[in-house]
């Protein structure tokens, strides 16, 4: 599974990688979603490089991203009473696993398919270079768990 994160606003941004964004649901600055690893998400990442930062997400950071900023309508906090009333899990540790592993999805769970995030701990390296050359957008691997640690 991808995390992705929005780095860049929409300041001159060209329609279509806008709708690329709305497709996936990155609105804002900050905000991050977690999607699967298909043909047809890649192609929209490699559309939406030049504004977003992206890489595989280890199961333990989605634990702890789901736990900490996992929102249901209404802003609320996704607690393990809201998980075990409302999904066959129970807790939202095995929420998690369950998602992780693409046995469930955020919507069949009745959570927001968003995370809003704080901005890094001493910023972003750089909002125009990609990961490569020592910037933050584009494709970083494994890496973006240590910016999500950083953004939690």
């Amino acid at each position: 599974m991808y995390a992705v994160i929005r780095i860049r606003g929409r300041t001159g941004i060209k329609r279509n990688i806008a709708d690329t964004l709305d497709m996936l649901n990155l609105t804002r600055i900050s905000h991050a979603v977690v999607i699967p690893e298909t043909p047809s998400y890649k192609g929209m990442l490699q559309k939406a490089k030049d504004y977003i930062t992206w890489g595989e997400i280890s199961e333990e950071t989605y634990k702890k991203l789901l736990a900490e900023r996992g929102r249901l309508s209404g802003n609320r906090r996704v607690t393990d009473e809201f998980v075990k009333e409302n999904t066959d899990y129970d807790s939202v540790e095995a929420l998690a696993v369950a998602l992780y592993n693409g046995e469930t999805t955020l919507k069949e769970a009745g959570l927001k398919p968003l995370f809003r995030l704080n901005p890094p701990r001493k910023g972003y390296e750089g909002t125009r270079k990609s990961f490569k050359e020592g910037g933050s957008l584009g494709y970083r691997a494994e890496n973006i768990n240590e910016l999500l640690e950083k953004m939690l």
